[in-house]
């Protein structure tokens, strides 16, 4: 039986890191609301500091372009990458679970770790929790995938709605959580201005909520559908560039055709509800995004699928790779950066960035990673925190110079 190790770099498939690297960088489009400002005011944006003239044209503008869709590429990514993990051991006649389950497990606690000690808005615990189900579902064909992935994203807005049937003091109650009072506002930018214990006191609370309620309810039903879905590309060719430059231009407009209108009527009806949480929760509110979403970002996977294909911007694609390769120790560092720059533990500007003084905030790291990553893989094989998720996958330290005898 052959003796499984990880991917070398020369057999890395290009276009998923480009993809992956777009992703990372494109999520903090909407995180950086989350590490700057009230937790509440990502689903109420006017609750928190000023939401007229260029303010609002940022929201509008990353609640369009960015909100759902780079979390949606990230899930496809992921989806792929099960296939792409096991499909060694599943030729071989090998059992794939054990490693997988295994190499799982390790995200969980990284993704634990994250959301307890860093930020509250992580996302990997949900991929770990999703993984251990829909890892099972990876051997059938491409379009069983397709169906159990739409059948799955349908279950979350179907929740939803049914959750507007329910007793009018239960769904106040809930709705009040995405409510605060200023009171409560000050309360929280008191909290993350404050020292890191008094910070993870409302982390943990953040955390958990998430993790008993989100999950369960939202993100495993979204995030598995999508992770199903990128399986089926994934088998198709279709995340790996293979298949004609017809497909991709087609793929690229009928997403924006459907996905545009869809996020456009989003922020219409969001800002015309001035964003009540009881029509965001329980009614049509999140839905024209919520599906508007998974068509665009279906759009963003073939627009670069076709630039890997051109040979278009090679350096920046270069560097996008990298950010990709580096995926997880990029997305962790994000949120090191960010809580540094926001909470009082470092330079304490929570609830004082507006929304250009964010995207200022944005750009800036996105230089810092798209630097950084080819500098560092120019000379050690993984990122940081890949080389250790590795490690601990396979029970022995990998190599991570370069110059390092294999």
């Amino acid at each position: 039986m052959p003796n499984f190790t990880p991917t070398p770099a020369q057999d890395r498939i290009s276009s998923l890191d480009v993809l992956r690297g777009l992703a990372v960088l494109g999520i903090l489009i909407m995180n950086i609301q989350g590490f700057s400002m009230v937790s509440a005011a990502y689903f109420n944006p006017s609750l928190h500091m000023d939401l007229s003239g260029l303010n609002w044209w940022i929201w509008a503008i990353s609640h369009a372009y960015a909100d759902m869709k780079f979390m949606a590429l990230f899930s496809l990514l992921f989806g792929a990458g099960i296939v792409l993990a096991t499909q060694r051991r599943d030729q071989a006649g090998r059992r794939a679970w054990t490693f997988f389950y295994w190499r799982n497990f390790w995200l969980l606690i990284f993704g634990l770790l994250h959301a307890y000690l860093v930020w509250a808005g992580d996302i990997l615990v949900t991929y770990a929790v999703c993984g251990f189900l829909v890892f099972w579902l990876r051997g059938f064909s491409p379009l069983v995938l397709l169906i159990l992935g739409i059948a799955f994203l349908l279950i979350a807005p179907a929740l939803s709605l049914l959750a507007g049937a329910a007793p009018p003091e239960i769904r106040a109650e809930i709705a009040a959580g995405f409510t605060l009072t200023p009171a409560e506002i000050q309360a929280e930018i008191v909290t993350y201005r404050g020292t890191w214990i008094q910070a993870f006191e409302a982390r943990a609370a953040a955390s958990l909520e998430m993790q008993l309620g989100s999950i369960p309810f939202y993100l495993f039903w979204r995030a598995g559908g999508l992770m199903l879905i990128g399986m089926a590309l994934f088998k198709l060719g279709i995340l790996t560039a293979q298949r004609s430059p017809a497909f991709y231009n087609r793929m690229i407009l009928i997403g924006l055709a459907l996905g545009l209108p869809l996020v456009v009527l989003s922020v219409v009806q969001l800002n015309a509800a001035n964003w009540d949480p009881l029509y965001v929760q329980f009614g049509l509110g999140l839905l024209p995004n919520y599906i508007g979403s998974v068509a665009m970002a279906l759009a963003y996977a073939a627009l670069i699928m076709r630039q890997v294909q051109s040979g278009m911007w090679m350096e920046f694609q270069t560097r996008l790779a990298a950010v990709g390769r580096m995926a997880f120790t990029n997305y962790i560092l994000q949120s090191i950066l960010c809580t540094f720059i926001f909470y009082g533990f470092g330079l304490g500007f929570f609830g004082r960035v507006e929304r250009p003084g964010q995207v200022l905030i944005v750009l800036v790291v996105w230089f810092v990673l798209l630097i950084i990553s080819k500098a560092w893989l120019a000379r050690f094989r993984f990122g940081p925190l890949e080389w250790l998720w590795r490690s601990l996958t396979y029970l022995k330290l990998q190599p991570l110079r370069k110059d390092h005898a294999v």
